[in-house]
């Protein structure tokens, strides 16, 4: 569902949508070709870099995962995913939206960034779900803050994310523009009505709706933490530091994220000639340009607060490279000394 640059001439726009103020196009600047390509390429790497550390760390580490840590590694698995598509965007911008890749990529490459769209924010509203039953409702929903349960949530999160991703198999497609001269990686959805309603499930399902549950779980959850301080009780340092990545995690994804769906609101709102302006029309188009690649950026700046923020996770780091350092020690050691041996029996049975 997520729009990417299409052409030279209309970034992030749907090239068959119609242009209902008859405004002037908004031509690609020269700066999508060069800097944005390195910047591009820039996020993939480090995005795939970081969260594959963050995955080796989830994955690997000795102790099993609480709830929230099953959530944040599959957050991770699906930045993962994202980044490791941007390089065939940073080819498709250095070409100047020329798409030389075939048919089926385009769907994939895109179904992946759709996929991180709706996924990503789930799993955050899965974390923040967990942090809402571990401090507000700690007794009486403590059987659903299971291991297994938070995998079965995670699972059925990835087939959402796939199910609302369906649009993007259907309707993105190559083609050729004449006009143009151009072949390009696009939406072809068959009318208006259709695009409004796809651009609308991006909107409601991928922001408003979980966004609206994240909100009021961080809301009450600040409720019972400033209730317990009032009342002197003291809140379990472990859920408090979890609670406080939780939270950074979240604000990191709103501010990454809501840039690109205030635009894509008000597109809608163009498209349905709510708003008719030419400026309005400008500003979208310039806007469009930009937000979606200060979204992309959320992949990378995740591993990041794990680190930055994330007490037990860099305790989970720790922990980790002392076992396997202590693993390669013990590994050393062993070859060392049956290598000693083979050499003493040797020795003997030359001297025998």
């Amino acid at each position: 569902m997520t729009s990417l640059p299409t052409s030279p001439v209309a970034t992030l726009g749907d090239q068959n949508s119609t242009n209902v103020t008859q405004c002037p196009s908004v031509e690609t600047k020269e700066w999508t070709f060069t800097v944005l390509p390195v910047y591009i390429l820039f996020i993939a790497v480090l995005g795939i870099v970081f969260n594959v550390f963050v995955l080796m760390i989830f994955c690997l580490h000795k102790k099993a995962c609480t709830v929230a840590e099953i959530c944040l590694s599959n957050l991770a698995a699906a930045d993962l995913i994202l980044v490791s598509s941007l390089p065939f965007w940073a080819v498709y911008a250095a070409n100047k939206y020329i798409w030389r890749f075939s048919s089926a990529l385009c769907r994939l490459v895109n179904l992946s960034i759709s996929i991180n769209a709706y996924c990503s924010i789930y799993f955050l509203v899965l974390v923040s779900i967990d942090r809402y039953l571990a401090l507000v409702k700690p007794l009486s929903h403590g059987r659903m803050r299971r291991p297994k349960f938070a995998k079965l949530a995670c699972l059925l999160v990835w087939a959402l994310g796939l199910l609302l991703s369906v649009p993007t198999l259907i309707f993105r497609e190559v083609k050729y523009i004449p006009e143009l001269n151009n072949t390009i990686c696009r939406f072809n959805y068959p009318n208006t009505s259709v695009l409004l309603l796809c651009e609308g499930m991006l909107i409601m399902f991928s922001f408003i709706i979980p966004i609206s549950i994240i909100s009021l779980c961080t809301f009450k959850i600040i409720q019972s933490l400033n209730k317990r301080l009032v009342e002197g009780l003291n809140t379990q340092k472990r859920e408090q530091k979890a609670t406080t990545l939780v939270l950074a995690v979240a604000v990191a994804f709103l501010i990454c994220w809501m840039p690109f769906h205030l635009v894509k609101i008000l597109e809608m709102l163009v498209r349905a000639n709510v708003l008719d302006n030419c400026s309005l029309s400008i500003f979208i188009e310039t806007s469009k340009q930009i937000v979606i690649y200060i979204a992309f950026f959320n992949s990378v700046l995740n591993p990041i607060l794990y680190v930055i923020v994330g007490k037990n996770f860099r305790k989970k780091v720790k922990e980790f490279f002392s076992y396997w350092s202590d693993k390669r020690r013990s590994t050393f050691s062993f070859t060392t000394s049956h290598t000693s041996l083979s050499r003493s029996v040797k020795f003997a049975a030359e001297s025998y």
